[in-house]
């Protein structure tokens, strides 16, 4: 998307969603802009959703406008400088005239669904994992790029390429993840409200080479031991130790007390406490997620790739971030990403046998032509909220898809061929370039393609044959575009007397 049509959907979207005063933060992830707003009754979330770049919305502690991948980042500087320059917001625009169409409906009724889930998720367990989403989030670009370098070097090993390159490739796709504990630390510390660099500080101290000639525990300490969860750990307790030494300490001496305070206590407990027990938590993930697939993947994948979705609808997806941060940290690739993505091929499957089904159905066949090539890339929403969550039974025939393609993964990684992925974020087709595994690259990705294969085609024919009910058949098999209702269709044309019945 050129510069000028990044700042056209920024502006576009700025007084639809009240105008720049309505507006109270900014930020942005792999997909969604995110907007934190003052008064949620002045959007106007169907000439959003009518914008060309607007895949979708979603309303969680943030309003989410979907615009997918690299466009996301490119219209979000925009809007923070229209923000910025911005005055008044704009009033509150007129409601829409009342009007029908099948997919306007669907989208009011996904609206309704998110706002409950919405309530329901409002508790401090699943407020908590967003905190935690918010403090890893920001790290997924850097994964990605270094990922797909990691992975462009690996093939040019592999092929003995350009052996003098290699070694530089190597430094740029390890220098993050070498340093991660120290950006996840500063990231936790501006999460819970303490200063982030001291957060940084103190989660550097799991990097240091110096720690190799510490002792904890009877054990010699080794440089990164306990990871992103030790740094984690360490910077939320420097966060409280800052806020604790914030309001003791006399402001006269403040600027030297509370920063020297906060890293040496802070630090201490890091030592000799939080990397021994992060290490060995993170030593039991990894090993959990051998043992699981290893002995269990067909079953395991089942699961995983039947209950995202689910998981996503409650918000609890959120924890298995900084689980796929420790896999990709010890191991080099999660091995549950790719099971996991399995979700939106079964999501991809649906919507192609929805589209099939609903003949008639102009205003639905729309909305799903416009989103399976954003669905293929990964993002699932515009389908997920626009269609089968709506329609009720298609989400669980997706469901079933997915759960089909992580079977399918997950059976592989029994017989000794495991799928992983260098970063998180990209699903779908996106994901090709971060595959990596214990094989060659090539069967690697076949057993990937494989698993998106049987997601779409379970997903199809689950869907085909049992996400309708006849009357809902009758419902929706109208052309609304057309003014048609289902009734209108029915007297027009009659049933033949003799006709099959309709699954």
């Amino acid at each position: 998307m050129a510069p000028d049509k990044n700042r056209a959907t920024a502006a576009a979207i700025l007084p639809l969603v009240g105008g720049a005063k309505n507006i109270t933060s900014v930020a942005h992830c792999m997909t969604r802009l995110r907007l934190g707003l003052a008064d949620r009754s002045l959007v106007d979330d169907d000439a959003l959703k009518a914008l060309p770049a607007v895949m979708g919305v979603v309303e969680d502690d943030t309003y989410q406008i979907v615009l997918g991948p690299g466009t996301v980042a490119r219209v979000t500087p925009e809007l923070e400088a229209m923000v910025a320059e911005s005055g008044p917001g704009a009033e509150p625009r007129p409601e829409a005239p009342e009007h029908a169409p099948t997919a306007a409906e669907l989208a009011a009724q996904g609206a309704a669904i998110k706002e409950a889930r919405k309530a329901k998720n409002a508790t401090p367990f699943k407020l908590f994992l967003r905190r935690i989403a918010n403090i890893f989030v920001p790290l997924i670009p850097a994964l990605i790029g270094c990922g797909i370098i990691a992975g462009f070097n690996g093939l040019l090993v592999n092929l003995e390429w350009l052996p003098s390159i290699t070694p530089a490739l190597a430094a740029m796709a390890s220098g993050f993840m070498a340093l991660i504990a120290v950006f996840v630390g500063y990231n936790t510390a501006k999460e819970f409200g303490g200063t982030p660099i001291l957060g940084g500080a103190v989660a550097s101290i799991i990097v240091y080479a110096g720690v190799a000639n510490i002792e904890a525990f009877g054990q010699k300490l080794s440089p990164g031991q306990g990871g992103v969860l030790g740094a984690l750990g360490a910077a939320v307790l420097a966060t409280y130790i800052e806020k604790w030494c914030r309001k003791w300490v006399p402001e006269a001496v403040d600027v030297l007390v509370t920063p020297t305070l906060t890293v040496l206590l802070a630090g201490l407990v890091t030592i000799f406490g939080l990397m021994f027990l992060a290490g060995e938590v993170s030593t039991g993930i990894g090993t959990a997620a051998d043992w699981l697939l290893d002995n269990t993947g067909a079953f395991a994948g089942l699961v995983l790739g039947g209950l995202f979705l689910p998981l996503v609808m409650l918000g609890l997806h959120q924890a298995l971030i900084p689980i796929h941060t420790t896999l990709i940290e010890q191991q080099g690739f999660t091995v549950l990403l790719p099971i996991l993505a399995m979700a939106g091929a079964g999501q991809v499957g649906c919507a192609i046998a929805v589209y099939k089904r609903l003949r008639h159905n102009t205003s639905i066949r729309t909305t799903i032509k416009s989103a399976l090539p954003a669905g293929f890339l990964g993002v699932g929403e515009p389908l997920i909220y626009g269609v089968s969550l709506p329609l009720g039974r298609p989400f669980v025939t997706a469901c079933v898809g997915g759960a089909a393609g992580g079977a399918f993964i997950g059976f592989f990684s029994m017989l000794g061929d495991k799928v992983g992925s260098t970063a998180i974020g990209p699903s779908g087709w996106a994901l090709f370039p971060l595959l990596d595994g214990n094989k060659n690259l090539g069967l690697t990705a076949a057993i990937y393609a494989g698993g998106l294969l049987i997601g779409y085609l379970v997903g199809f024919f689950a869907t085909y044959f049992f996400g309708f009910s006849k009357q809902m058949l009758v419902d929706l098999n109208a052309d609304v575009d057309a003014g048609e209702s289902p009734t209108a269709r029915a007297e027009a044309e009659p049933t033949p007397a003799k006709a099959p019945a309709t699954i």
